[in-house]
């Protein structure tokens, strides 16, 4: 795990400045101590609501402090903020002042513009094995009640083994029952789940729960059809950008499992109101979801101890796939819903890589497939002859701009291009921004170009003989930015891109080393998730994070765990071959492995 490192934007800070960590967007600055936040902000380059332009009227610049010292609380802020938001550290930006070094979360809702997310993924072929199914049944007369007239009638439709007093009589918004009109019946595996008007879709969610990000999919569970999708930040960012600190975090601070069990809930809760709201329908109408990600957010999110994911050997409390009544785990959805956790592999392969893999093999025929998925934990699986190898790459969050000395996640104003064109430097940003930081792909653009050019050697170091260039290389110089300070790729940054792509590339080749074949019997190779998305894979070549095959063996799939978590809500032969995949994957755990450290010395060279 690195070391937290929170450097200045301000390449000269003085003894009076303060470093202020602004999450979820991963941005780092330095200010003088005092400092209002919203100037901080703004500083930093960062657009936040404030409707009264910071005079402490709208109550819109709302943040939470996480960790440091504010200023007390205002006469405003106690006049416009409820006690349960003063006790959970809810501030206004315009009011508070940075004393001492800290952490501020910026809420989606105080964020002017949002970070972009990856929530496409592979369109999979529907699989008519439907896990809950539909009955349309006309329910006798009488005045018996209406699971009694609902049994009646069954028993005339020779489905007398259905017993429809298990079933939820719905109340959603919008759906109103007629004396004399046939209702739908909501089946799971053959027993009452639900009684929906006529003709009312039914309707599941599948949730890809990732250390940095959340995507939600509302589903048809009849058709497989995606009737809205979205994402978010995962809210647990502020306690720990990995999933190490979080785990740490849950045995440092009491109730700390519970704090972030119910901050992943609220979120995911959150999210999938927003995709109800856009197909119209009610959340409880959801009737099903299938929860998504790595171990120890699996176990965060069903609430199971994670102590065991943070000491060697590092094992899981469960690896067998669980089923969950929703309320049980705080979603508010349909009453009898339950929340499905698909298998674990190890401590750190989850579940999400399973649904990767679930959804990978749907559009590969190749008989050897490496299948990487990329983020601040890469899970990479080697498929050959037969046989599934796989690993955790303790990549860290510098993919996410995380320990990159002005880095930042994919937000408006992220470098996410670079180009060098002699002594040129082209940079595209995200949403066209003036730049204000760098995110991982424009990181990892840097470093190929510095490479191709030969302004760094293999071993990450400036070539120049000027110590000024040797120390930093500048991609935007000040007077184009949009925080006045010159975007600068530092020797530091460099050492970080090695150290991730220098694990990843060290588990591809002990994977192939396992399997006993050379990087050139590899047909095709799968990259997921949403860095793999937008990374540039000449770039990726160029460093050597992968083996050095042609481009059209690489395939770029998007959020496949996403995709396959769908493929998990609507069938119920997906969820058998998933515990297939769990069951055969041959775990190779790196720490152990003889003669890993030379690998991953040798993957450090670019």
């Amino acid at each position: 795990m690195h070391p937290r490192h929170m450097p200045a934007i301000n390449p000269s800070p003085s003894e009076n400045q303060i470093r202020i960590d602004l999450e979820p967007l991963g941005l780092r600055i330095a200010v003088e101590a005092g400092t209002a936040l919203i100037e901080a902000i703004r500083q930093a380059g960062v657009e936040i609501n404030a409707v009264c332009n910071g005079n402490g009227t709208c109550g819109a610049c709302q943040v939470r402090l996480i960790q440091g010292a504010l200023s007390p609380l205002t006469s405003i802020e106690t006049g416009l903020l409820t006690p349960g938001e003063q006790t959970a550290g809810i501030r206004l930006a315009c009011q508070a002042r940075a004393l001492d070094d800290c952490r501020v979360e910026i809420p989606p809702e105080t964020l002017a513009t949002r970070q972009r997310l990856q929530v496409e993924g592979l369109r999979l072929p529907f699989r008519e094995d439907p896990l809950i199914t539909a009955l349309d049944v006309t329910p006798a007369d009488g005045n018996a009640p209406l699971s009694e007239r609902l049994r009646s009638a069954l028993r005339h439709m020779d489905r007398a083994e259905v017993d429809p007093s298990t079933a939820w009589i719905s109340d959603a918004d919008g759906l109103k029952f007629q004396d004399g009109e046939p209702v739908r019946l909501a089946l799971r595996r053959g027993e009452g789940l639900a009684i929906l008007p006529a003709g009312a879709p039914l309707i599941g969610a599948a949730v890809d729960m990732g250390t940095t990000k959340l995507a939600a999919y509302l589903v048809d569970l009849t058709s497989g059809e995606v009737l809205a999708r979205g994402g978010i930040l995962n809210p647990q960012i502020a306690y720990g950008e990995d999933v190490i600190n979080r785990i740490a975090y849950t045995l440092l601070h009491p109730g700390g499992l519970e704090l972030l069990q119910t901050r992943l809930i609220d979120a995911v809760q959150g999210l999938l109101a927003d995709l109800c709201s856009q197909a119209a329908v009610s959340p409880r109408q959801i009737l099903d979801v299938v929860l998504v990600g790595n171990t120890a957010i699996h176990h965060l999110a069903a609430g199971l101890p994670v102590e065991s994911l943070g000491t060697a050997p590092y094992l899981p409390a469960v690896t067998e796939p669980l089923e969950i009544p929703a309320r049980q785990i705080g979603l508010s959805i349909a009453p009898n819903a339950n929340g499905y956790f698909p298998p674990n592999i190890a401590g750190f392969v989850g579940a999400d890589h399973v649904a990767m893999l679930l959804a990978a093999r749907e559009v590969t025929s190749s008989s050897t497939v490496l299948a990487i998925d990329i983020g601040t934990n890469t899970e990479v699986s080697l498929f050959h002859a037969g046989q599934h190898y796989c690993c955790s790459c303790a990549s860290g969050p510098a993919f996410e701009g995380a320990h990159i000395h002005q880095g930042m996640r994919a937000a408006p104003g992220a470098i996410e291009r670079v180009r060098l064109e002699g002594d040129r430097v082209w940079v595209q940003t995200v949403g066209n921004a003036p730049a204000v930081g760098i995110c991982g792909s424009g990181v990892l653009d840097a470093v190929a170009e510095l490479r191709r050019q030969e302004r760094i050697d293999s071993r990450g170091v400036f070539t120049s003989s000027s110590e000024k260039a040797r120390r930093a290389f500048i991609l935007v110089p000040a007077g184009q930015s949009g925080n006045r300070a010159d975007i600068v790729l530092t020797r530091k940054d460099i050492n970080e891109i090695q150290l991730a792509k220098g694990a990843i590339r060290s588990g591809i080749d002990i994977l192939l080393e396992t399997a006993g074949i050379p990087a050139d019997r590899v047909d095709q190779i799968i990259i997921a998730g949403a860095f793999g998305t937008y990374l540039n894979l000449e770039s990726a070549l160029r460093i050597g994070m992968f083996p050095a095959l042609p481009l059209q063996r690489f395939t770029q799939v998007g959020n496949a765990a996403g995709a396959g978590a769908c493929l998990l809500l609507a069938s119920a032969s997906a969820r058998q071959s998933a515990r297939e995949i769990a069951s055969k994957a041959h775990y190779v755990e790196l720490t152990t492995y003889a003669g890993y450290v030379d690998h991953f010395s040798r993957a450090l060279s670019l």
